[in-house]
C-alpha cells in the first residue's frame, strides 16, 4: 500500500515538473489554436414536434367484452399477459381474452393484419411493452 502512495506522489511531481514546460514549438501551436475558431454541429438535429393524441374512452364494463392481450416480443411480456389472462378468467368469466404476439421487430414496426383484426373485433387492448 505504501508503495502505491509513493508511486502516485512521484507521478504527480513528474507531471508538475514537465507538464508546464513549453518549448517554442508548443507556444506557436498553442497561439495558432487560440486564434482558430471551429464550428461544431449537433448530429442529432432538432426533433419534430410531438403530436398529442387523445386517449381512447374507457369501457363502461369489462363484462362480456373481447380484450386482446398483445405481446411485443420483449422477454417475459408473454408471462405477464398469461397472468392477466388468468386474472380475467377468475374475475370476469364472461370476458373473452385473446392472446396475440405482434409480428415485426419491435413496437414501432407495424403489423397491419393484427391492427386490422383488433380494430374489427376488440373492445379493448392490453399491450405488454418492454422497458
Amino acid at each position: 500500500m505504501k508503495w502505491h502512495k509513493a508511486m502516485a506522489v512521484i507521478a504527480v511531481l513528474c507531471l508538475g515538473l514537465f507538464g508546464g514546460y513549453a518549448t517554442p514549438d508548443n507556444q506557436a501551436v498553442a497561439a495558432a489554436a487560440a486564434e482558430e475558431k471551429i464550428t461544431v454541429l449537433n448530429p442529432l438535429g432538432t426533433p419534430p414536434p410531438i403530436k398529442l393524441k387523445q386517449m381512447a374512452p374507457r369501457l363502461d364494463t369489462l363484462e362480456g367484452k373481447t380484450i386482446y392481450l398483445v405481446d411485443d416480443g420483449f422477454i417475459g411480456g408473454d408471462n405477464l399477459l398469461y397472468e392477466i389472462q388468468d386474472w380475467f378468467k377468475a374475475n370476469y368469466p364472461r370476458t373473452t381474452t385473446i392472446f396475440k404476439r405482434k409480428g415485426g421487430g419491435g413496437f414501432d414496426s407495424p403489423d397491419p393484419e393484427l391492427w386490422a383484426e383488433m380494430e374489427e373485433k376488440a373492445d379493448g387492448i392490453i399491450i405488454a411493452l418492454g422497458h
